[in-house]
């Protein structure tokens, strides 16, 4: 079974490009909106520690929205209380497997 045949969460907004570009490429995936049921603490804790600050999607409108003292707060909490800060899409795969973004690195892993 190639990696894109297995089973598949992806965490992202319906309303991003990059997001439906990766939902039609992995045809059976399980999407999840971020902004409507957010991420279990679970997955975002596993997501922080394989990917680290590159979780928090600095170039976002919602990061240029938040204070100084908001986006000096621990990672986890802010991804708890903003979701829509996460870099998107974020996979995860059933074997446990971790993608982040939609790049060629990711697609080359998914896709073949």
């Amino acid at each position: 079974m190639t990696v894109c045949e297995a089973q598949m969460t992806l965490y992202g907004l319906k309303t991003c490009d990059t997001c439906r570009k990766a939902i039609k490429a992995l045809p059976g995936v399980d999407f999840v909106d971020v902004r409507g049921d957010g991420v279990p603490a679970g997955v975002l804790a596993r997501a922080h520690a394989t990917f680290g600050d590159r979780l928090v999607n600095t170039a976002s409108t919602t990061w240029r929205g938040l204070s100084e003292a908001e986006r000096a707060r621990d990672a986890l909490a802010l991804l708890a209380d903003h979701p829509t800060l996460m870099k998107r899409p974020l996979i995860v795969a059933d074997d446990g497997a971790m993608y982040l973004g939609w790049g060629k690195d990711v697609q080359a892993a998914l896709l073949g």
